[in-house]
């Protein structure tokens, strides 16, 4: 037999031998009524009972401070949900037939050392729900039951409460969760343990934990429950009710089960909207009102006005200690890996346990050898990619067109210089750090970029080019719906896009720059003065940046000298010539199209950008396949009329003469 089988049995032993002991006043209170009853003796269940950990009932009573009758009416309505005989014992101790169920007049008269605050709504069986008391009667007529999370906890069932599992879950801890950790969050980790085990501080203090690495700051609190030897559950802040009736039944209901399982509540505010009042008041409410050991995490630091919090910023860990993580992860397997981890290290920026998942994660399909170690190291590659998108994807779109640099028409000069780029995030750690140019600032180590050119010349398709090269993902960002009217707002937005951005080096296209980056004015008002500021918000998060962000813009003359200072690259796409279209329109068509007798220098004069001649190839291409015909001059007419019409332009005689 199993020792958790063992201390079940026992446990459920000693509870039905305390719920024996109150059977027997029962069956005492009946014999007085009437004296011809036999008499039972008293048996009263050691508290020493040969468990490994005390049984259930004289937890719970040690934990919510029962007294010996709140312990016995506890018992009482036990009985009645264990005991098949209890209904009739209830109602022959009442005198009434029909009362076969506890109340507490019975407990009054039937139990020993009575008090009426056992009856109260802060005596401990109301105050924390241990018992529901019927509607109807008077109170101490009422019909008692014991609440059924109560109920499976004295019997020794580990079962969340059904009315908490919306709001509330359990973290896992398991063994050596401090050792998981990386140098510097195990001695954040370990303080904060400290500190809420010291006795010097009085009541337990509310430590809250901020910044933008969200696993990092749950695998510290973690770790710190680990240590003290709490459970800990997590309540995600963004869904909690905001009804005061709600949010207050929920935190009496979560207090208790916090009693019943040691546990740390761990208040998720990372994803909470700071413009949602109802909900920023709920939070204020539990933070000010919870007396048990809490732990909040945000994205920025709170401040509620009643209650302090004790707060630390957590940090992402520094690239030496992701080196160390993923050595130590990987282990002897590290070694196979030919210096790919440095690689790893200086393009993507991950937490402990984002770390721990990738490589559970390939090497549960791939086991490594020193054959496939490049094949092993671009797996690993890969599967930190996909697992940084998670926090993007709300954000951004991911950009997926897979363009190769021979479908980008564009003078060498430019192309070199997008070689440049790549060059310049390829080398990034070697340069900053290997060879020291990094220095002690971050400032000015992000790389930046500004693609100027009309719509249509290639801008995103070179940005996927770059995204293609490297390995890494695109994600286009619309600047104008990001910039909000309202103050704080707009830097806000930024901040998640860079937080989110940063753990998988993604490349950033910041769309219709135009929009935040117009030329700057005198300041005649505040609303002046905050576009001013949420300009230089994102270049400095753009200059600090791990990996490359990009500006778009479709008029290069709009944009302040001052910020076009600060971009490392500006390109210039250039609408493109007759050749270069007629070069466009070489390329444009998959080889899997079947075309006929297409005129390139003809369709080259066609005065319009890639961009443009690409949504005419493809139109013709429908047109074509609807006529179960080749793509011909006639078809490409056809769309390039419709092309036309949505650009408001005339389509001159000049541009298709000799086209049919």
């Amino acid at each position: 037999m199993s020792p958790t089988k063992t201390w079940t049995i026992a446990n459920q032993e000693y509870l039905m031998a305390a719920i024996a002991r109150v059977r027997s006043y029962l069956q005492i209170h009946i014999q007085r009524l009437n004296p011809e009853a036999e008499f039972v003796s008293l048996e009263e269940p050691a508290r020493s009972w040969d468990l490994p950990t005390p049984p259930s009932l004289d937890e719970l009573s040690d934990r919510f401070g029962l007294s010996g009758f709140e312990r016995d009416i506890l018992l009482l309505c036990a009985g009645m949900e264990l005991d098949g005989t209890w209904g009739t014992l209830c109602a022959t101790a009442q005198g009434d037939a029909q009362a076969q169920y506890p109340t507490f007049n019975l407990a009054l008269d039937v139990l020993p050392s009575p008090n009426w605050m056992a009856l109260t709504p802060v005596g401990g069986l109301r105050r924390w729900r241990l018992i529901d008391i019927g509607v109807g009667n008077a109170l101490t007529q009422s019909p008692l039951r014991i609440d059924e999370r109560v109920l499976h906890y004295l019997v020794g069932i580990e079962h969340p409460d059904e009315r908490l599992v919306a709001a509330v879950s359990r973290i896992p801890i398991h063994v050596g969760e401090m050792d998981r950790l990386c140098a510097s969050h195990r001695q954040l980790a370990e303080q904060v343990a400290g500190m809420l085990v010291s006795e010097e501080l009085g009541k337990v203090p509310i430590v809250q934990l901020c910044g933008s690495d969200v696993a990092s700051k749950r695998a510290i609190a973690t770790a710190v429950c680990s240590a003290i030897g709490w459970n800990l559950h997590v309540m995600a802040g963004d869904v909690i009710p905001i009804a005061l009736g709600e949010i207050t039944e929920l935190m009496r209901l979560w207090e208790r089960e916090a009693f019943l399982n040691n546990s740390a509540l761990l208040l998720d505010c990372d994803e909470v909207d700071s413009n949602d009042v109802a909900r920023e008041s709920a939070i204020a409410r539990i933070i000010e009102n919870y007396d048990n050991p809490l732990l909040i995490t945000s994205r920025d630091r709170r401040h509620p006005r009643q209650r302090p919090l004790i707060t630390f910023e957590v940090e992402q860990p520094t690239s030496q200690e992701q080196r160390e993580l993923w050595v130590n992860t990987l282990g002897p397997d590290a070694a196979e890996l030919n210096g790919q981890i440095e690689t790893l290290v200086s393009h993507f920026s991950l937490s402990a346990p984002a770390i721990r998942a990738a490589c559970l994660k390939t090497k549960g399909t791939n086991k490594i050898a020193t054959d496939n170690s490049n094949e092993f190291g671009s797996q690993l590659w890969e599967t930190c990619r996909i697992q940084a998108r998670s926090r993007m994807e709300d954000l951004a779109q991911r950009i997926e067109s897979g363009s190769q640099w021979e479908d980008l028409v564009l003078p060498d000069i430019q192309r070199d210089t997008l070689r440049e780029i790549i060059a310049h995030v390829r080398q990034r750690a070697k340069v900053y750090e290997t060879w020291g140019f990094g220095g002690k600032s971050g400032r000015g180590l992000g790389i930046t970029a500004l693609f100027a050119g009309a719509s249509g010349t290639g801008k995103t398709m070179a940005a996927d080019i770059i995204a293609q090269e490297l390995h890494l993902d695109l994600y286009r960002i619309d600047l104008s719906s990001i910039i909000s009217k309202y103050i704080g707002e707009t830097e806000k937005n930024l901040r998640r896009v860079f937080d989110s951005a940063e753990a998988g080096g993604s490349i950033l296209l910041f769309d219709e720059a135009d929009a935040l980056f117009g030329k700057r004015s005198e300041v005649k008002d505040s609303h002046d003065r905050h576009a001013n500021i949420e300009v230089a918000y994102l270049l400095q998060r753009m200059e600090a940046y791990r990996g490359l962000a990009i500006l778009t813009t479709n008029l290069k003359s709009s944009l302040d000298q001052a910020f076009l200072r600060r971009i490392r690259f500006v390109i210039q796409f250039p609408f493109p010539d007759a050749n270069q279209r007629e070069e466009i329109w070489r390329r444009i068509f998959p080889k899997q199209t079947p075309t006929e007798g297409l005129n390139y220098p003809k369709l080259g004069k066609l005065n319009v950008a890639g961009g443009n001649i690409r949504n005419i190839a493809l139109n013709s291409a429908f047109i074509a396949a609807d006529a179960n015909e080749p793509v011909m001059m006639k078809h490409i007419l056809e769309a390039s009329k419709s092309e036309y019409m949505k650009l408001e332009r005339p389509l001159t005689d000049m541009e298709v003469k000799g086209w049919i």
